[in-house]
C-alpha cells in the first residue's frame, strides 16, 4: 500500500511540475485553437507569440490558468503513473478514461482564463460589428446633413481596438474590462461563478464533455500501445537508460496526440462557444466539426498542433520510471 501512495504522490507531483514548465505553450495552444482564421490579431508562430504574450501580460500571462490546470492534472497523472503496468485490467482502464471527465469543469475554466486576456478577438472582423453596424447607420444619417468628409475605414478605430484589445503593460485591466471580464472574474472562483451564472448553472461547466470523453479512450490506448512498442525497439535489455525512456515517452506522446488532436480542437471550440465576444455558436460536437470543415478544411482540426507537440517533449518526463 505504501508503494501505491508513493507512486500516486510521485505521479501527481510530476504532472504538476511538467504542466507548470510548459504552461506558456499550453496557453498558446488553446489560443491558436480557438482564434478565428480571418482575425487580423492572430497569434502566429510559437516564439513570436510567446514574446507577444510576455510583452502584453508578463510572467503572469505565461502562468494564466496554470493553477487550475495543476489541480486538474494531478489526480489524472497520479492514476496514470501508478497503474501503467496494470492497465490491462478493465477496471483500471475505466478509471483512466473517467478521470478527465471527473475534473472536466477545471479544464473548461482553465480554457476560459487562457482566452479572457488574450489580445485576439473571438469574433471575426465581419462578425464584430453588430454595434459598429448601428454606429455606421447613425453616421450615415449624420452625413446626409454634413459636408463631405475624407474617406475613413469601414470599421471605426475604437471598434477595432475593442475587438482586438492589443495591450501595453499599463492597459491590462482595461483589456479585461473591454472583453467583458472584471478583475474578480479572472480568478478560478470568479470565472467558475461567472460561467454558472450566465450559461445555465452547473451544466455550463460541462460544455464539450462528450467530445472529451470520446477522445480520451483512443488517446490512452494509442499512447501506451506506442510506448510498449517503442520500448522494445529503443530500450532493449541492457540499454534502458533514462534518456532512452524519455525518448520513448516523447515519441509515444507525439504519435497519440497527433492522431487524436482533432478531439482536442473540438473540445476547445466547444468550451469557449459561450464566451462573450464569440461570433460562432455550436449546437454540439458534430455541428462544430461541420463548421470547422466548412470554414477551414481539414487543417482547421490541427490548429495549434506545433506548440502542443513541443509541450509534449517536456510532459514526457512523467514516463520516466
Amino acid at each position: 500500500m505504501s508503494i501505491d501512495v508513493e507512486h500516486l504522490t510521485a505521479g501527481g507531483c510530476a504532472g504538476a511540475a511538467s504542466r507548470t514548465v510548459v504552461s506558456p505553450l499550453e496557453r498558446l495552444k488553446i489560443i491558436q485553437q480557438v482564434q478565428p482564421r480571418t482575425s487580423d490579431g492572430q497569434y502566429k508562430g510559437v516564439w513570436r507569440s510567446l514574446v507577444r504574450m510576455w510583452r502584453e501580460e508578463g510572467f503572469k500571462g505565461f502562468m494564466r490558468g496554470n493553477g487550475i490546470n495543476c489541480l486538474r492534472i494531478v489526480p489524472y497523472s497520479a492514476v496514470q503513473f501508478t497503474t501503467y503496468e496494470q492497465l490491462k485490467k478493465p477496471s483500471l482502464t475505466l478509471i483512466m478514461v473517467a478521470s478527465p471527465g471527473a475534473t472536466y469543469p477545471l479544464d473548461l475554466v482553465r480554457s476560459r482564463l487562457s482566452i479572457a486576456t488574450a489580445s485576439v478577438a473571438l469574433a471575426t472582423a465581419s462578425a464584430v460589428p453588430s454595434s459598429s453596424s448601428s454606429t455606421t447607420s447613425v453616421n450615415s444619417t449624420k452625413l446626409l446633413n454634413a459636408s463631405p468628409q475624407p474617406p475613413t475605414s469601414s470599421i471605426p478605430k475604437h471598434t477595432t481596438a475593442a475587438a482586438f484589445h492589443t495591450t501595453s503593460p499599463t492597459q491590462k485591466l482595461s483589456t479585461a474590462a473591454a472583453s467583458g471580464y472584471t478583475k474578480a472574474d479572472l480568478t478560478i472562483k470568479g470565472m467558475t461563478l461567472k460561467i454558472m451564472r450566465e450559461e445555465g448553472g452547473i451544466r455550463g461547466l460541462y460544455r464539450g464533455l462528450v467530445t472529451t470523453s470520446a477522445g480520451v479512450a483512443p488517446y490512452v490506448g494509442i499512447n501506451f500501445a506506442a510506448y510498449e512498442f517503442l520500448r522494445g525497439v529503443v530500450t532493449p535489455p541492457g540499454k534502458s537508460s533514462v534518456w532512452r525512456k524519455l525518448t520513448c515517452g516523447a515519441l509515444a506522446g507525439t504519435i497519440s496526440q497527433t492522431l487524436t488532436y482533432p478531439f482536442d480542437v473540438l473540445r476547445r471550440k466547444m468550451q469557449v462557444t459561450g464566451m462573450k465576444g464569440g461570433s460562432v455558436k455550436y449546437n454540439g460536437a458534430l455541428d462544430a466539426l461541420r463548421s470547422i470543415f466548412k470554414a477551414e478544411g481539414f487543417a482547421g482540426l490541427y490548429r495549434g498542433l506545433w506548440p502542443n507537440l513541443r509541450k509534449r517533449r517536456t510532459c514526457s518526463i512523467q514516463n520516466i520510471c
